[in-house]
């Protein structure tokens, strides 16, 4: 297979600048864009001491149709996009729902725009275990039906699904993918990298490992009375570079095999739920260190379980996760301390 040319949006952030490290380790030659809202572009240092190779990112706003042309005038050949240019907060979707929509469905239809005009084959979009609501059954598979999305976040995947399918059905030219993530978590092994977000983190494991780093005075637990076995949600986590690698595999499916649908849906997860106090005690486990926090009412826009069937990916991407939750916090913890410069 001859180098592919891969424009990576929200490159710089979390999963953005892992799957950089994959698709370079794996071949391919990368094009990071990133307008850099919750993210630093310091961390292609972190890429270039992994690969060896130096990226420069092109600080677009992918939602305002005009840059957003005038970036794919001038960058030249591109044979796919990777998408994960996206604001992803849940709790910042209920409060600011408009931005939401704005970025995130507009950032997907001029992309589209441009795959249309430019003919680029291949389109891997970052989507959402959220699409599936509260489930009526665990675990989903692909064919799950989409409940009620809890959120605008969440809605905003279903959306992108939606209009990414529409078009798959009309432009023979290109292939799609739809990557429903779960929960990614954790550093690359090397600490050079991990998620590191400008504004404040949401997500638990960044919660849990800047309290116990003393750069929060306690975290919040929240929901104590769902109908889980501790009351706490159920969640389901996959370390970020497996999640990485699925990027890969999803690229080398279209390229290779021609009879490749022209869009389908694949879940990422390990298959496995765990309880956000599990989380909590799998850090303390591991790492040997106290956790301040305090159980607090449920949060709008979050459901109460949902974890995967992976069986597709496995059976078609060759796609196997292979690290725990103890893995997983383990690197998150790594990566903590290497930020904070503890070590």
């Amino acid at each position: 297979m001859s180098e592919k040319r891969i424009l990576v949006t929200g490159a710089c952030g979390y999963i953005g600048s892992h799957t950089l490290v994959d698709l370079i380790e794996n071949g391919f030659e990368v094009i990071s864009v990133d307008n850099l809202d919750n993210a630093d572009d310091a961390i292609l240092e972190g890429v270039k001491m992994i690969t060896g190779v130096h990226i420069d990112n092109h600080n677009v706003d992918l939602s305002h149709e005009e840059a957003s042309d005038l970036f794919f005038e001038g960058i030249g050949q591109i044979d796919g996009i990777i998408h994960f240019a996206a604001h992803k907060s849940v709790g910042e979707s209920v409060e600011q729902p408009l931005k939401y929509y704005q970025n995130n469905v507009n950032s997907l239809i001029n992309l589209l725009r441009a795959v249309k005009k430019y003919q680029i084959p291949y389109f891997i979009f970052s989507s959402s275990c959220s699409v599936y609501g509260n489930p009526e059954s665990l675990p989903v598979t692909e064919d799950t039906a989409l409940q009620y999305a809890e959120s605008p976040y969440a809605y905003t995947k279903q959306i992108g699904e939606r209009i990414i399918q529409d078009v798959a059905a009309i432009e023979q030219q290109s292939k799609f993918i739809l990557l429903r993530y779960f929960n990614p978590a954790g550093a690359h092994e090397s600490g050079h990298i991990g998620e590191q977000p400008i504004n404040k983190a949401s997500n638990l494991v960044p919660v849990i490992t800047e309290t116990a780093i003393g750069k929060r005075d306690k975290m919040m637990v929240f929901g104590f009375d769902y109908p889980t076995r501790d009351g706490t949600c159920i969640r389901d986590y996959i370390h970020v570079m497996d999640l990485a690698h699925a990027h890969t595999l999803a690229l080398v499916r279209l390229i290779e095999n021609e009879d490749a649908p022209s869009c389908d849906i694949f879940n990422l997860g390990i298959g496995e739920g765990a309880t956000v106090k599990e989380c909590i005690d799998a850090f303390i486990r591991v790492t040997g260190r106290t956790l301040n926090y305090e159980m607090a009412p449920r949060r709008a826009g979050d459901v109460v379980a949902v974890y995967a069937d992976n069986t597709k990916a496995r059976n078609l991407l060759g796609w196997f996760p292979s690290k725990s939750v103890d893995e997983i916090m383990l690197s998150a913890w790594n990566w903590e301390l290497k930020r904070s410069k503890v070590i």
